[in-house]
């Protein structure tokens, strides 16, 4: 909130003569500017004058400027020029006009110069703006109008364009570059998959749709977002991806699943959304489908656009936990349908009434909270859906729903008590305006919509302080940095004043009169608290006020990132308190707090320090400017510093001396006992304290504290002879030194030492034994809590609570019933009152939270009622009891890792988002895999990953004899997991040979792989990836073994094996990449390239062919032949090696495949043939000539790869026929072969083609 604030600061606050400045104004250049603007720029207008004008050019040059800052939204640069020279050079003789250079090229405006409208018509419309044969650079607002004006538009969002010395060096800015240079190759072609190529660079926009890395291809259909997620420098991929695509748009019947990415950008976009959120393979949700399938055409008729997502991450972030379920957004307001989604014309009936009506939506409390943190202006009604009077108010809010769209508010309604009582809501129904965040309560009759919509209009248009409940207060010191609140007197018998503080703070008409004149004073200066990103509320609640030390009223109080500071001036001098809270701001003052203030304080921040002190003695207001100087050091460093003038408050932590700092760590207080005006030295104390474990130094007053405030207290005395000895610990001194550094390995002197180590205390003090408190439940800190979560075997149920809370102890005497049964359950029960671990949790106090896997689930049921509270605790141990893939961590996993044979270890960490639908997946397979003698386990012990070289998450790792081995395959696809470690596990097949064998295969085989290697760990875990690729291998017709001979591998240059070699024909070639890597070792085996034999046509298989096809870069000849009853076959093959190699020279791969049914797949039904496959051309072209003339058909393939060279091309037959058919002009030279000059005429011929 500050940051807006602030900048609105600026903008409100320029001076006027700023303001003119900054009015539009056409800029005027010169001739060589103008060249430059040209040269630059896509776009620019260019409007020229001079002395003798055919109409007035000041009056059009007026007209114009009005409409030069909507042409700069669009990147049009708008100038002006009297050059008359050049305008002749642009065919301008008349004087105004004006030209458009889009491109560079220039395009004169033919219309009424002094219609602007039609002048910013022409230099902005879609058509003027777009230029032929390139990718157009867009802003966002171009963009807009594109994506609203053109159906299907294609959008390549690009990154910022590095230096030159940066794009060169830069292994991600060289991709980025090459994938512009497919782009420019794509847009090339027809584009029927879209009416709009553009391309932009716009970070601010990208994050707006949450594209998180560029460059991205986003496709919009219709106005729908669509986001491309292969590889964007396979062109043809990306031209498949668009085709289909755009034809899946035209398939009205089906509803379009998104992802997360594309539903945000969609509910960005799209005023009128439907959104089913269904999980795959579930009955419920496909029987819903398959309805809702019948209306999606029904409502794009209505431009209600239909989407499905099965996104886990997008549904919990709605608040959406049931499946199927269907919302409806609304210009981004979301609405709930609860009714019958098998009902298609119930749902179709409830769509349309949304998008007619004026009902307000229904939101989830995860709903609420997005809109509240989105939106500026939020209207939120409160209430019960089974309640009469709600429902009544309901009736008469919804007619105001229309006029607060108009006036920027969003309207919802919430039907939740929980989220009623986080604002303090005790009673529905209730209206809340939220303005920037910040609440404010309708006190009005909420039957009388006009008087509701005339408050929610003054809310907007005028400032006034708002008004808050506790609990809004409680919220807003949390989120906001700057704070001012203003507590003031309550009406004697209104809700906030109480019997309890009347005794405290006494009524009376004065007071509350005073209140009201301070209030009416206060809210002259609230427009000036938010220029300084203050934000101002007011609470009449004097309970509140006694919790903050409050006992006068109306009272001020100021909280800077939650530390309050009370103003003890003159509240009705209203610029007296303007002064006081702008100096809050920007002042390094310590806060002076009460000491129900500083108890808040102590609660809610872990690093606090409290200098007690007399505000009447010099020599502490002397001491207090010293520490002032560390207060900004203390805050970069997380410790909140306030001071205090409460001489009880001091004896209660036994401090008997003014000044006295106390240090207070997760609430643990610790005395500092040195000089107080040597800031530098207190400084440097704190900081020690927070960032090294010191035991904290406390007054017997504070341990009688501590031990009454928590259920475990470690106290460390340091005189205690006497008492070691009542407890049989002998206690002596010695001076021999010597025996000291030998035997305690002491070279400091004087030294403690004791025979029992910190480990062993550590272990006793943290001891399960040692913490539990019999017949009780334990009350544990933050820090204890997450130590039960991390290494309890146990789950772990939380009862989070606020001391001096009589709901929460009525609540805890029931729980106490239950702790045993939990324990026998093999449920870790506790209880916490840490406000910092609940805000941890995002837990409301009270509550109960269960723990499984440091996962927090909430119970949403009554509190007090034990029986049904124990009842879900054992479901929910079941339910997790269900989760089979056990959690190990650290030593566990290691001795895993040693011990098992057969090991497979998901690893996954905090940040991953797609980790729990992974998991149900894996889960699946979990019996499976122990059916095959595999242990399945999953960790988010990321330093054990790290230590394997494993640095991205989710990852699965199959661990052999201790050797790992990853999986690089789909995760989410949890057959080909289970497939893939069995066959890890059972593959042991690449053939041991020998010395004799290895020399025989080199001489006998066309493709041999060879895998030498040594007895030695790092062998056998690259065995394992070998062994993982050898059956594929096959496949190509290559033959894999692996021999153990150092001096052979030390014959084909592998002096420290292990290493991999390849031999084609006798020939060999050494792997040089990651022998860990098994994809780039088969890609690297089957590259056609390192397949290639160079003295004969190489033979090839089906497998080795479909990678031949796949090289969209590449021209190769295919001989087709069988060597059963084909007697042309041999003859012809022998012609075609005398060529192998000039058709290897022009870039054509001669091969050979014996298989006819592939032969007929591309329409040869006669063998033998010869067929020629042009890299990108989709069809082959067959020769039809005389395969026994090599020379021809030599000829053939070069003309046929490259047409423009210098031979004519052979045709006869059919061909020829065809040919003379289909030219509307041709030259045939007819010759034969007996002829003696044909040969020396063609030769001449050659030269004229």
């Amino acid at each position: 909130m500050w940051v807006p604030l602030l900048l609105l600061l600026l903008a409100v606050g320029a001076p006027a003569d700023a303001k003119k400045k900054e009015e539009a104004v056409i800029e005027e250049v010169g001739a060589k500017q103008l060249e430059q603007l040209v040269e630059q720029h896509d776009y620019v207008a260019v409007f020229w004058y001079g002395r003798r004008c055919k109409i007035d050019c000041d009056a059009v040059l007026t007209e114009l400027e009005t409409i030069d800052d909507d042409t700069d939204k669009f990147g049009v640069q708008f100038v002006k020029i009297n050059d008359k020279k050049l305008a002749k050079k642009y065919g301008i003789s008349e004087f105004p006009a004006l030209t458009y250079f889009r491109n560079k090229e220039p395009i004169k405006y033919e219309g009424d110069l002094m219609n602007e409208d039609e002048v910013l018509e022409f230099l902005t419309s879609l058509d003027a703006m777009e230029l032929p044969d390139q990718i157009e650079e867009v802003n966002a607002k171009i963009l807009d109008k594109i994506v609203e004006e053109q159906p299907y538009v294609a959008v390549f969002f690009s990154p910022v364009t590095l230096p030159g010395a940066i794009l060169q060096t830069s292994r991600a800015a060289v991709s980025a570059s090459a994938r512009s240079r497919s782009w420019r190759t794509l847009t090339t072609r027809p584009t029927s998959w879209a009416s709009r190529f553009v391309k932009i660079n716009d970070e601010a926009l990208a994050d707006e749709y949450s594209l998180d890395s560029l460059p991205t291809l986003v496709y919009y259909r219709n106005r729908i977002p669509i986001v491309y997620d292969g590889d964007l420098t396979k062109e043809e991929d990306v031209l498949d991806w668009l085709v289909q695509n755009k034809s899946t748009g035209d398939d009205d019947d089906e509803i379009e699943d998104v992802s997360e990415t594309m539903l945000e950008a969609m509910i960005d976009s799209v005023d009128y959304l439907a959104v089913l959120f269904y999980q795959e393979d579930d009955e419920d949700s496909e029987a819903a489908l398959a309805e809702l399938e019948n209306i999606d055409d029904e409502c794009d008729d209505r431009g209600i656009h239909f989407v499905k997502t099965d996104d886990e991450d997008a549904a919990r972030s709605y608040g959406i936990e049931e499946f199927p379920t269907l919302v409806y957004f609304e210009k981004e307001i979301p609405n709930i349908y609860d009714g019958d989604l098998t009902d298609e014309d119930e749902v179709l009936a409830w769509l349309i009434h949304q998008l007619e009506s004026d009902e307000i939506e229904d939101v989830t409390d995860e709903m609420l909270d997005k809109l509240i943190k989105e939106e500026s202006h939020v209207a939120v009604l409160f209430y019960d859906e089974n309640d009469k009077k709600s429902q009544r108010v309901l009736v008469e809010l919804e007619n105001i729903d229309d006029d607060c769209d108009k006036n920027r508010i969003v309207f919802v309604k919430i039907d939740n008590d929980d989220e009623a009582k986080e604002y303090g809501i005790e009673e529905t129904p209730t209206l809340v305006y939220f303005e920037d965040g910040v609440p404010s309560v309708y006190d009005g009759d909420l039957m009388k919509e006009e008087e509701v919509l005339a408050w929610l209009l003054d809310q907007v248009e005028n400032e006034m302080i708002e008004d808050v409940t506790d609990e809004m207060l409680d919220k807003l010191i949390d989120g906001t940095g700057h704070l001012a609140c203003s507590v003031l007197r309550p009406a004697v018998g209104s809700h906030a004043y109480t019997a309890a503080a009347s005794q405290l703070i006494p009524s009376d008409d004065k007071g509350q009169k005073k209140s009201q004149k301070v209030l009416v004073e206060l809210e002259n200066i609230d427009d000036e608290c938010d220029e300084h990103g203050i934000v101002f509320v007011k609470i009449d609640n004097t309970e509140e006020a006694i919790e903050y030390g409050i006992e006068q009223l109306p009272t001020l109080v100021y909280f800077e990132n939650e530390i309050p500071s009370i103003y003890d001036g003159d509240l009705m001098n209203e610029e007296e308190v303007l002064a006081w809270l702008v100096r809050q701001v920007s002042s390094d003052e310590i806060e002076d707090v009460t000491d129900e203030m500083l108890d808040k304080i102590i609660e809610r921040n872990p690093y606090v320090a409290a200098v007690f002190y007399d505000k009447d003695d010099k020599q502490d207001l002397n001491t207090l400017v010293e520490l002032e100087n560390i207060d900004d050091e203390c805050d970069k460093h997380g410790i909140v510093f306030v001071k205090i003038d409460n001489d009880e408050e001091a004896k209660e932590y036994g401090i008997e001396e003014l000044p006295t700092l106390v240090y207070f760590e997760n609430q643990i207080p610790s005395i500092y006992e040195g000089d107080l005006n040597d800031e530098n030295q207190v400084l440097e104390w704190l900081v020690e304290q927070k960032e090294s474990s010191t035991i904290e130094e406390v007054t017997d007053e504070i341990l009688d504290d501590l031990v009454k405030d928590h259920g475990y207290v470690a106290v460390y005395y340091k005189n205690i002879d006497d008492e070691t000895d009542e407890h049989g610990i002998i206690f002596v001194t010695t001076e021999d030194t010597g025996f000291a550094k030998s035997s305690a390995g002491i070279k400091k002197f004087p030294a403690l030492v004791r025979s029992q180590t910190e480990e062993a205390v550590l272990k006793w003090l943290t001891d399960d034994k040692t913490l539990e408190l019999p017949d009780q439940i334990e009350e544990v800190n933050g820090r204890m809590l997450k130590k039960f979560i991390d290494d309890d075997s146990d789950d772990v149920v939380a009862f989070f609570y606020k001391k001096k809370d009589k709901n929460a102890d009525a609540i805890l005497a029931e729980l106490e019933h239950i702790d045993d049964d939990t324990e026998r359950a093999g449920i870790t029960f506790v209880k916490c009152s840490d406000s910092l671990a609940a805000k941890q949790y995002q837990v409301t106090r009270p509550a109960i939270v269960f723990f499984h896997n440091d996962k927090p689930v909430v119970y949403k049921g009554d509190l007090k009622d034990e029986d049904k509270l124990l009842e879900w605790l054992m479901e929910m141990k079941d339910t997790v009891a269900d989760d089979v893939i056990e959690e190990v961590k650290g030593a566990q996993l290691q001795k895993m890792v040693d011990e098992l044979d057969y090991l497979v270890v998901f690893f996954y960490d905090e940040k991953c988002k797609n980790c729990d639908a992974i998991l149900a997946e894996l889960e699946n397979i979990d019996d499976e895999a122990d059916d095959a003698g595999i242990h399945f386990v999953k960790t988010m012990d990321t330093a054990f990953a790290k230590s394997l070289g494993i640095h991205t998450f989710p990852t699965v790792v199959y661990f052999e004899d201790s050797v790992p081995i990853v999986y690089n395959g789909e995760l989410t696809d949890e057959n080909s997991v289970l497939d893939w470690a069995i066959k890890v596990k059972d593959d042991d097949s690449i053939e041991e040979i020998d010395r004799p064998t290895l020399l025989s295969l080199i001489d006998s085989e066309d493709y041999l792989a060879v895998y030498f290697y040594v007895d030695n760990s790092e062998s056998s875990s690259v065995l394992k990836y070998m062994e993982m690729i050898d059956d594929e291998a096959a496949e190509y017709g290559i033959r894999f073994v692996k021999i153990n001979d150092k001096l052979m591998a030390k014959k084909y240059g592998f002096r420290d094996p292990p290493g991999l070699a390849y031999f084609r024909k006798g020939k060999h070639i050494k792997f040089d990449g990651d022998l860990y890597d098994e994809e780039e070792i088969l890609d690297w085996l089957t590259n056609p390239d390192n397949m290639e034999l160079t003295d004969a046509i190489e033979k090839i298989n089906r497998k080795m062919f479909a990678r031949l096809v796949e090289r969209t870069d590449h021209y190769f000849a295919v001989f087709f032949y069988t060597e059963k009853n084909c007697k042309q076959c041999e003859k012809v093959l022998q012609e075609l090696e005398h060529i192998d190699d000039e058709a290897g020279a022009a870039g054509i791969d001669f091969v050979k495949i014996d298989d006819m049914e592939l032969a007929r797949q591309y329409g040869v039904f006669a063998l033998p043939a010869v067929v020629l496959f042009r890299g990108d051309e989709a069809d082959p072209v067959i020769y039809a000539g005389d395969l026994k003339n090599e020379e021809r058909i030599l000829e053939w393939l070069l003309v046929e790869k490259n047409p423009g060279s210098e031979v004519i091309e052979e045709l006869s037959g059919q061909e020829l026929q065809k040919q003379i058919d289909i030219s509307d002009a041709i030259a045939v030279y007819f010759y034969n072969d007996s002829c003696a000059d044909c040969a020396i005429i063609l030769q001449e011929l050659e030269n004229i083609d």
